[in-house]
């Protein structure tokens, strides 16, 4: 039996390709709570109070998708040894390992789902220092939920390849999967086509939540759905667009998983489950119809790879 490509310690941050990447900078910069590291003609950098370099790179394109998820691995060796085991697998890898040629720089690999998204593994990356807490801004990105048209395969791929676990199914809708002891990183929603769901960012508290979100009532800018709190994740939630139409989310207290005790189960979609406070009410047709997004073909377009059979 194949063993994961390697160990992951974290997600470190998200980029996404979006029609609108000036006035998007300006909304995570300036309503959101992220700071710009860096911002060029194509796109911008931005960090949360946390240590990662980034946490979200947006990318001027066409139509807006996911440009990559990057996970931290511990050493460049490890590395490495993701990128031989990815050879034995015959899983594209579209750079790597070696040297990353990014503002963040660190040592990577970059491989392709089965789907196309582009997923990189990344160690030695720049770290920066800590930001006080004090203020309702967000920590960095803490998980990503991606839509998908075989939630099966999705799931075996990012278990079986990646070393991710399965946490919590909602029914055969949704899949939690984590890599480390938050409930989840990744989750994968079973849908009509290929899509980013929507980017969580991690609030301190439910204090910083809710002033979070008052922040952004000040600026005009309401949820389109929230804030309550999950069932499965037992986190808290709200969702807004972001200029472009792409959705993120403010969420705080994720649960917590002891390898040893922890139980998978599975989650009745039923409104009482999807919001444990009441206070946020079934998700309306326009936030489900901004989680679809659009079809996004990722790595198979842009790199010419071809589609997985």
């Amino acid at each position: 039996m194949n063993q994961p490509i390697a160990r992951l310690r974290c997600l470190r941050s998200v980029e996404l390709r979006t029609q609108a990447s000036i006035e998007s900078t300006d909304f995570y910069s300036e309503v959101w709570g992220l700071r710009v590291v860096e911002q060029g003609t194509d796109g911008a950098w931005l960090r949360g109070t946390g240590e990662h370099h980034h946490a979200l790179q947006l990318t001027q394109a066409e139509r807006n998708g996911l440009g990559r998820i990057t996970f931290a691995v511990a050493t460049p060796a490890e590395v490495d040894e993701a990128a031989r085991r990815l050879e034995l697998r015959g899983v594209p890898i579209v750079s790597g390992p070696g040297p990353v040629d990014d503002l963040g720089g660190g040592y990577g690999v970059s491989l392709v789902d089965p789907e196309g998204r582009v997923v990189e593994l990344l160690a030695d990356a720049l770290a920066v220092p800590k930001l006080g807490r004090e203020e309702a801004v967000p920590v960095g990105v803490t998980h990503v939920v991606l839509n998908t048209v075989d939630i099966d395969a999705a799931v075996t791929f990012y278990c079986d390849v990646l070393g991710m676990r399965v946490s919590d199914w909602s029914e055969h809708q949704m899949a939690f999967l984590r890599c480390n002891t938050d409930h989840h990183s990744i989750a994968f929603n079973q849908a009509e086509w290929t899509s980013v769901n929507h980017v969580a960012y991690e609030m301190p508290t439910v204090d910083h939540f809710m002033r979070g979100i008052g922040r952004l009532r000040h600026h005009g800018t309401v949820p389109l759905w929230g804030p309550g709190k999950h069932g499965p994740g037992d986190n808290t939630f709200s969702y807004f667009a972001d200029p472009a139409g792409l959705v993120c989310e403010y969420t705080s207290g994720i649960a917590q998983v002891d390898e040893d005790r922890w139980l998978c189960k599975v989650w009745r979609r039923v409104p009482e489950l999807s919001d444990l406070w009441g206070t946020a009410g079934p998700p309306s047709k326009q936030v489900r119809d901004h989680m679809a997004g659009i079809p996004d073909p990722g790595a198979f377009e842009r790199f010419d790879l071809g589609r997985a059979s």
